[in-house]
Formats: structure tokens, sequence, C-alpha cells
């Protein structure tokens, strides 16, 4: 039996959590069951002051209990150089706070276990790191540059557009070769940010789903279908995917064992990958999801797999 831990979870508020579909949530749980003591606080509640972090946390219990899921204790300044752990588990998008909170929370780890490792997180954005596995992926540009877009339009004519730190599905489009909105999708863009986009050569594949994989230490564990619904390009289960059992194929295995050593070197210890008809689209270090999911078709419990790595390293 491990020791007992102090885990402060930084998170988005508590309350408004979906207890049958979260993963912090499942990792609380479980936290909890093997003894460890939690705090809860929000990003905002971080400080950085006179080369301390502190954050006004509350104490955490929670309960697979629906409309009473949680109880807080009083607020106090937790000076989290005093945590065993904190769980960066907020979601995105993956602004500058994001990038902020990464960079306060460097100052404690990895005295203090931070998972995933903050800098890591912040070097390897979901739709950026995965470009460093080039054979793994589906042909992918990523830029701002109207002529780069249209020459790559033209290879491809059936392709994906979407914004390049955006997050849960939001602004993802399917342009189709006769589709005339591409213009005018991209001045729409333009106009609401400065970052370059990121577009995909289309894989019909998505069709028959787009597989989310758990590593956990760089070692596949588990794995969920997410099937689009009717007239829908994207898969993610908030805008109506289906999730359905499946099992990882050999391609699936080679590509998680290409990745596997460098997530586990980056100290990236809870990742969930992307995979659409054998190529590689996204590796999701920020919040990933998909642990009751996958407990509910597989009855394995990954949240246990993950506290046995975190244990490990204290």
């Amino acid at each position: 039996m491990a020791k007992p831990l102090r885990v402060a979870v930084q998170m988005d508020p508590i309350a408004s959590i979906n207890i049958n579909a979260d993963s912090t949530f499942a990792l609380m749980l479980e936290a909890q069951a093997r003894g460890h003591a939690m705090w809860h606080y929000h990003p905002r509640d971080l400080a950085l002051v006179a080369g301390r972090v502190v954050a006004t946390a509350q104490p955490v219990q929670v309960r697979r209990l629906l409309g009473d899921h949680f109880t807080l204790g009083e607020a106090e300044e937790l000076d989290l150089s005093t945590m065993d752990v904190v769980l960066m588990r907020q979601d995105p998008p993956f602004d500058m706070a994001y990038i902020t909170a990464t960079h306060i929370l460097e100052h404690i780890h990895p005295k203090t276990l931070v998972v995933n490792d903050p800098a890591s997180v912040r070097n390897a954005p979901e739709k950026l790191y995965v470009t460093h596995f080039p054979d793994l992926m589906p042909e992918t540009l990523i830029s701002s540059d109207i002529r780069q877009i249209r020459k790559f339009r033209e290879k491809h004519g059936d392709i994906i557009l979407k914004p390049l730190f955006g997050n849960g599905g939001a602004g993802v489009f399917h342009i189709r070769p006769d589709d005339p909105n591409l213009n005018s999708l991209l001045e729409m863009f333009t106009e609401r940010s400065r970052e370059p986009l990121v577009i995909q050569r289309y894989l019909p594949d998505v069709r028959q789903g787009d597989k989310r994989v758990i590593l956990v230490d760089g070692e596949p564990l588990g794995a969920i279908n997410r099937v689009p619904a009717a007239g829908e390009a994207r898969s993610n289960m908030h805008v109506g995917g289906r999730p359905e059992p499946t099992k990882l194929t050999d391609r699936e295995k080679e590509i998680c064992a290409a990745i596997g050593p460098e997530l586990k070197k980056r100290g990236l210890i809870f990742v969930g990958i992307d995979v659409i008809g054998g190529y590689l689209t996204e590796i999701n270090v920020t919040s990933p999801t998909g642990l009751q999911e996958i407990a509910r078709f597989d009855g394995v419990q990954l949240e246990k797999a993950i506290w046995d790595a975190i244990e490990a390293r204290r």
C-alpha cells in the first residue's frame, strides 16, 4: 500500500462536471479510495507570490451520487510546494492563461509532481506535437498563408479545416471539393484570430469512427471508438458522437509503440491519442478524457493504472 499523498486538483468548477463522463472525477474517486487527501481549486485561484506557488483551495471529498457528488471544506491558502501531487486537469482552450499556468507550476515541479509535466504540456499542444510524427499522420498543413491553403486544397480536394488551438470539435469544417465556402471561412478565422489553421486531407474512414486510445506512462491500456452522427463531420461525443467498444489494430499498436517512449520521457503520464483509419491525428496531453467510457465497455479502470504510475514516482 502506497503512503497517503496530498493531492491538489487544478480543474474547472467541480459543481458543473458530468460525473458519468468526467475523467477527472474518476481520478478523484480513485485517489480518495486509496486514502489520498485532496484539495480543489480553479486555475484563476493560482498565484505566484514572491517565488511561492499558492492557490486558494478547498479540501474536497467526492462520491458517485448525482446531484450530490462533492463536499468542499473551508477555503485556505495552500502552498503547492507542500503537496505531493498537482493534477493539472482544467479543460482547454490552450490559450495564454493555460500557458501561464504551466509556467507557474514549473516552479514546484518535480519536487511536487505535476501531472502532466507542465513544460511538456506547454511544448506539446495537441495539433502541433503530433507533427513530430509525420509518417504516422494524414497529410497536414499548418499555415495562415492563403496561397498554401489553396494549393493544399487543389492537391487533395477533400479537406478538413480547424483552428490550431481549438478543442472539443469547435470550429472544425469539412470542405468538399465543390464547396464554395473556403474563402469565407478563411476570412472568418482571420478576423477572429492571428493563429495559423490546421488543414488535413479528409479521411473517409472517419465514418467508421475516430478512435481514442489512452496511454499511461507510454503504454496503450484502453481504447474507445467514437462514431460521428449522421450528417456530422465530428466524432466528439458532446456533439452527438456515439461511443462503441473497440480493440487496437496492429497499425494502432505500431503507432503507440512509436510514440510511447517519447511520451514517457516527457513526463506525459496520461495521454489520449486520436486515430482515424490508421492515421494519428492528435496527441491530447492537456486534459485527456475517455476513462469512464472505456470502463463501461471494457470494465477496465484506467484511473488505477494512472495512480499506480503517479505513486511509483513518489
